[in-house]
Order: C-alpha cells, then sequence, then structure tokens
C-alpha cells in the first residue's frame, strides 16, 4: 500500500492573508521599530522586482535586510517568531483549510507544508496546526550563529518548490511511485508541484490558476469565508 502524503502551500492556501511582509514588519517592531522607517525603501524595492531587476529572492533578502537586520542571535528571534506564529494561527486560518487538514490528518495522511515563506516562522505555524514536515525557504547563519537576510539554497516557489519536494521525498527515503500526493494551493506558480502530485487540488484559487484547473481537470475548493 502507498504512503499517503497531503502537502499544503501556506499563503492564501491555508491562510486569509499573505504572511511575508506582515512577519518582517512583526519582526521590526518587535526587535528594533526605528527599522519601520525603512518601509517606504521595501516599497522600493518592491517596485524594482515589479519592473524585473531583481528577482523574487533577491527580493526577500533586501527586505529582510532592512526590517529584521543583517543578522540576529536565534535567543532573540524565537520570542518574535513564536508570537507570530501564535498571531497567524489564531486569526489569519481559513476555517476550510483547518478542516481539510484535520480530515486528511483522520485518514492517515502525512501532512507536509511546502512554502515559499520563511521557515523560521512557517515551521511554528505547521507546529500548531498539526504538520508533520514542513519544506521551506531557509536562511543562512553567520560564523557568530546568527540569523542572515540570506537565503540558504533556493527559495522555495514554482519549479523550485517541486524540486525541493521531490528533494525532501528522497531524504526522507520515498520513493515516488511509493507514495500518493494529494497537492494544494491557491496560485498558479504552483502548477509543477501540483503536476507532480497523484491529486492536485487549486484551492481558493485565483483567476490563471482556476483556468489551469478547470483545462487540467483538477479539483477545485473554495475555503475562502469572504471577510
Amino acid at each position: 500500500m502507498k504512503a499517503r502524503i497531503a502537502i499544503y502551500d501556506m499563503d492564501r492556501t491555508v491562510t486569509r492573508l499573505p504572511t511575508y511582509l506582515p512577519f518582517l514588519v512583526h519582526a521590526a517592531w518587535r526587535l528594533a521599530p526605528w527599522r519601520l522607517l525603512l518601509l517606504p525603501a521595501a516599497l522600493v524595492s518592491m517596485l524594482a522586482y515589479a519592473l524585473k531587476l531583481v528577482d523574487r529572492g533577491r527580493l526577500k533578502e533586501i527586505n529582510y535586510r532592512l526590517l529584521v537586520g543583517a543578522g540576529v542571535a536565534p535567543e532573540r528571534l524565537e520570542p518574535v517568531v513564536e508570537s507570530f506564529a501564535a498571531r497567524q494561527v489564531a486569526n489569519n486560518i481559513l476555517p476550510g483549510a483547518r478542516a481539510a487538514i484535520a480530515a486528511d490528518k483522520a485518514a492517515g495522511r502525512r501532512l507536509v507544508l511546502a512554502t515559499a515563506s520563511y521557515r523560521l516562522y512557517a515551521a511554528a505555524i505547521a507546529r500548531r496546526l498539526g504538520f508533520d514536515d514542513v519544506i521551506a525557504t531557509d536562511t543562512e547563519r553567520d560564523r557568530g550563529g546568527r540569523v542572515t537576510a540570506r537565503i540558504d539554497g533556493r527559495n522555495c516557489y514554482g519549479p523550485a518548490k517541486r524540486d525541493m519536494i521531490e528533494a525532501w521525498l528522497q531524504r526522507e527515503g520515498l520513493a515516488r511511485e511509493a507514495v500518493h500526493i494529494r497537492f494544494y494551493s491557491d496560485h498558479v506558480s504552483d502548477a509543477p508541484s501540483h503536476r507532480l502530485a497523484d491529486e492536485p487540488v487549486a484551492a481558493n484559487a485565483h483567476r490563471r490558476l482556476a483556468r489551469l484547473a478547470k483545462a487540467e481537470g483538477w479539483e477545485v475548493l473554495d475555503w475562502r469565508d469572504r471577510r
């Protein structure tokens, strides 16, 4: 019998709203409120991304450095991460996503969160929601052990997410043909991971993904509560 795995994207699939900028603002407020004065610079970097002057991974590194800092000791960062995760789980999780996660867990599926968000806080959110594993964007540490703005490896987005899921399966000793994967996401950038899955699910799909799901015959679910 195949091992059954349910893989969820996080932002706008499990959560109502994105978590990336809210985390950076939360961290700035808790660690060094003066950094909030740098928000206009962060908006400029987002414009540079829109103009394709920087890629998505570099955008993350720039904004992390601006709002969190070049390097933060783990013991300072941990309470910030935990308070942010607690707030997200209390206020930013879609009830329909909670129900789906609970149903997959009750059915014996191994729960995996696969997100472009930083593992820093995604893992804390995943733990509170009962996930077994996390695939996410990692951050490097400097020689002093401080968490830095630099991404360690790849930004877990688009085709890279599929590659990282496949690498995770390999690390776990799970041959692709020996597992059954259900994959949930709201965004067309995750189409490579949808195509990897046995059961691709377009959850809370935006327009482009909704069109693709219809063309491909994928299941479509809407957990949005219109709050």
